[in-house]
């Protein structure tokens, strides 16, 4: 196979990613003092409404749906690891996800793979053969808009009335990740 093959087939190979932040876009965050926290254990973990709606059309029109979350209270000694790989656990089992990067770590640490760094998605994006021009980064606080467009995806800021730093420049607002699926699926 010539060089023009090789191309064409990389290119055929390349497929299309919907990344997703977990706590606040899948499942509820907890709100204390106007900051949004992620669950403690599986008790306090609520998926929102709308999502497992979204996520099936999401992967019916052939997106890979790849979770990127960070979960600093690991490091910082406030949640168990097993907790979090129980919720994640969860989270797989009742929806359509192909696969969930997690973050233990927290900023002073220096990873890589700690939003708003691009690590994580380009970790996926070369597992799963993603362009990551053709993917999209769907987050509710400003470290996953940046981690996305770092990363070279279309972004969509989930506003919810935190008190705290926003994104600068997301290509989309909206209200949920319901509202993000049918603009990536032409709904609208």
């Amino acid at each position: 196979m010539g060089i023009y093959g090789q191309v064409t087939r990389l290119a055929i190979l390349m497929r299309r990613a919907v990344f997703l932040d977990r706590d606040g876009v899948i499942n509820r965050a907890i709100l204390r003092d106007g900051l949004p926290y992620p669950p403690a254990n599986l008790g306090e973990l609520e998926i929102l409404s709308g999502v497992s709606e979204a996520l099936h059309k999401l992967h019916t029109a052939g997106y890979l749906l790849i979770v990127v979350t960070n979960q600093p209270d690991v490091a910082r000694g406030k949640v168990k690891k097993e907790s979090v790989e129980q919720m994640n656990a969860e989270l797989s089992s009742r929806l359509p996800l192909d696969d969930i990067k997690t973050c233990y770590h927290d900023d002073g640490d220096g990873c890589l793979c700690r939003k708003p760094l691009p690590g994580a998605l380009k970790v996926a994006a070369k597992e799963w053969h993603i362009d990551l021009s053709k993917s999209f980064m769907i987050g509710d606080r400003w470290r996953d808009i940046e981690a996305g467009q770092r990363a070279g995806c279309k972004t969509f800021f989930v506003k919810h009335p935190y008190e705290e730093r926003q994104p600068e420049t997301p290509d989309f607002i909206v209200p949920s990740l319901l509202e993000a699926q049918k603009i990536i699926t032409g709904e609208y």
